[in-house]
């Protein structure tokens, strides 16, 4: 496994392979690298000759301080992680300076108003950050395809934004949720949860299979105030937002349609921990 800090010589890696045929995937990651990370891994290996996996915390992505400066750090295990997981993976660890060598202020964007509901409501500038890197990332690299989790499903549509105004050419490949054995999404906040709040967070994916279920008959805003009921009974987490949306356009869904395609979103509060999760409907 080969491993870069500097973009010139992770550039130096990647051009020659890229006159014999070969593809290239990128996994963009923040380490703290977990079964959801590796499942998007695996997914990239399959489908290309070479995965570069990206490992570096965006400053521009945090509207806290706190936040960033809590944000778990395990670097050396990311890549024993990786290492174990196939000979095929070039690991990209630049700093900040690397990337950001003007300051970490993300770039402006048009996302046409995706960015402005759900997180990017309750965290102003996120997704400009999330943009900016992923821009940079892509224009490095240039890999035939990128992958993203679909618990971020906010970000992946952010993505595909970004991709389709700037005219790259990558294909954004969504991958499904990985969760843990009691069915809390995975993340590497989980981390930070005591490992009875972690089990009991069952609650939250609990909720959203049930509005799944309660959709199929009721509107979504019945399902939405009776989400808000049950975690107001809930001593032990609080809720942010639920929200159901078109899953194109991240739309208010204010009457459903035979052949619509509909999102539940969800953030939660637990242990000081911010959570998110959705589920498909």
């Amino acid at each position: 496994m080969y491993a870069f800090q500097l973009k010139k010589d992770l550039q130096s890696y990647l051009n020659p392979s890229k006159k014999h045929n070969t593809t290239v995937g990128l996994v963009p990651t923040m380490g703290a690298l977990h079964q959801g990370h590796l499942a998007l891994v695996s997914r990239a290996l399959e489908e290309n000759t070479i995965v570069v996996v990206s490992i570096f915390v965006n400053p521009a992505q945090f509207n806290k301080a706190e936040d960033l400066n809590k944000y778990p750090k395990t670097l050396a295990k990311d890549l024993e992680l990786l290492e174990a997981l196939s000979d095929r993976i070039v690991v990209f660890n630049p700093e900040v300076s690397e990337m950001y060598p003007k300051g970490s202020k993300g770039n402006s964007y048009d996302f046409g108003g995706l960015e402005k509901v759900m997180e990017g409501e309750f965290r102003p500038g996120h997704f400009e950050g999330v943009g900016t890197i992923v821009e940079a990332l892509l224009k490095l690299v240039l890999p035939d395809r990128a992958y993203f989790g679909e618990k971020d499903f906010q970000q992946l549509q952010i993505v595909r934004k970004m991709v389709s105004l700037k005219k790259i050419t990558t294909q954004i490949v969504g991958c499904p949720i990985v969760r843990e054995p009691h069915g809390l999404a995975m993340s590497s906040r989980n981390e930070r949860l005591s490992a009875s709040t972690r089990v009991a967070a069952s609650f939250i994916y609990e909720t959203l299979v049930a509005a799944k279920e309660a959709f199929r008959s009721k509107s979504a805003s019945s399902v939405i105030q009776w989400v808000k009921k049950r975690f107001e009974s809930h001593s032990l987490f609080t809720l942010e937002y639920i929200d159901i949306r078109t899953v194109k356009y991240l739309k208010p869904v204010k009457r459903k349609h035979k052949n619509g395609s509909y999102r539940a979103f969800i953030a939660v509060y637990a242990d000081g921990v911010r959570l998110i999760d959705n589920i498909a409907l």
